[in-house]
């Protein structure tokens, strides 16, 4: 995908929510969850053009502080669904850099043993993605309606993106969940585009969450490129979620910078359009945010890039050299029988 030239206005900066509650230490474990989430997933685009990866690779470029700061506001027992360009969560939730190249690779040591194109690690509280857009809203309400009924202080974290809201599931999903207030956090992720077809062919709303109106639901807008205001805002929805005030819906602001996926160079895109958010890239605007703030120097920025660097070469060098799975367990773990 080409790149278009950047804005010469001044640099975006990200705002910083009232009451933060991050110290120090988290503050600079975002900033590795989101380099780690672009670094890993360039190597896979890297694999991907090799003819390594088995299947096709899509790529959150531009997305990180969505996927990673509403994931960092979730506590242990909670479940998340992400999409297909929700690596950025997982990994905030425990997956590793080496279960996701095993993954993509097809490998024997994936968690899935190379079976399925997309990952989930229930242990670790994440539900494999669903190609069919919204349906993975109706599974997550059943989760949450779940701890409801067993009166367990979790909640249950969805990802949709604007063309997931406009299929059935995403209507009936969101319904369900509003009539049964149960402690659902939906994240909409506003970006433009799906696949090539515009929001403007889709709907006449200006903003997804007018349709969160429709069933009665709380919410907000965030700024989607804004990894503190993702987490400020998932945060406060679950605690709005356990306090029996679920569900709730969030529509980040944002934009995929590549296409639906890496055979699709985007082409439908308008230039402009473009160098308007690779101007506001969250890891960039992150950085920006630590160093101008005192928070941490740039060299030690250099020294956690350094550290990931190496994480994957690692894992990767691993992955490589594990063997691909035997036909005998094509069968197994795909049905559950009682």
């Amino acid at each position: 995908m080409s790149t278009a030239k950047p804005s010469t206005s001044r640099p975006y900066r990200i705002e910083v929510p009232k009451d933060l509650d991050l110290d120090t230490p988290r503050l600079i474990e975002l900033y590795r969850y989101m380099t780690l989430n672009r670094r890993l997933e360039e190597r896979l685009d890297s694999l991907y053009r090799q003819s390594k990866v088995v299947g096709s690779f899509f790529s959150s470029l531009g997305q990180e502080a969505t996927s990673v700061g509403t994931a960092y506001a979730l506590e242990d027992g909670d479940f998340v669904a992400p999409m297909i360009r929700n690596l950025g969560s997982t990994l905030v939730r425990g997956v590793t850099a080496r279960e996701w190249l095993a993954h993509y690779l097809a490998r024997e040591c994936s968690p899935t043993q190379g079976k399925c194109m997309h990952l989930g690690v229930l242990d670790k509280g994440v539900i494999a993605c669903i190609s069919v857009l919204g349906t993975q809203i109706p599974v997550m309400t059943g989760i949450a309606l779940a701890f409801k009924h067993r009166r367990q202080k979790n909640v249950a974290l969805v990802y949709s993106g604007d063309g997931g809201t406009s299929t059935t599931d995403f209507h009936e999903g969101m319904n369900f969940a509003a009539v049964q207030k149960v402690p659902l956090i939906l994240v909409a992720e506003h970006n433009l585009y799906a696949y090539s077809t515009p929001v403007s062919a889709q709907f006449p709303t200006k903003h997804l969450i007018d349709k969160a109106c429709e069933y009665g639901m709380e919410g907000e807008i965030f700024d989607g490129n804004n990894v503190l205001a993702a987490y400020d805002a998932a945060k406060r929805a679950r605690e709005a979620c356990l306090r029996g005030e679920g569900p709730v819906f969030l529509e980040a602001k944002t934009f995929r910078r590549k296409g639906h996926a890496e055979h699709d160079p985007a082409n439908y895109v308008p230039k402009k359009i473009r160098a308007e958010w690779e101007a506001k890239d969250p890891l960039d605007a992150y950085t920006r945010f630590l160093i101008d703030e005192g928070i941490v120097g740039k060299a030690d920025l250099e020294e956690i890039d350094g550290k990931i660097a190496r994480e994957i070469d690692e894992s990767t060098q691993e992955v490589l050299d594990c063997p691909f799975p035997d036909k005998s367990v094509a069968t197994e773990d795909v049905y559950h029988s009682h």
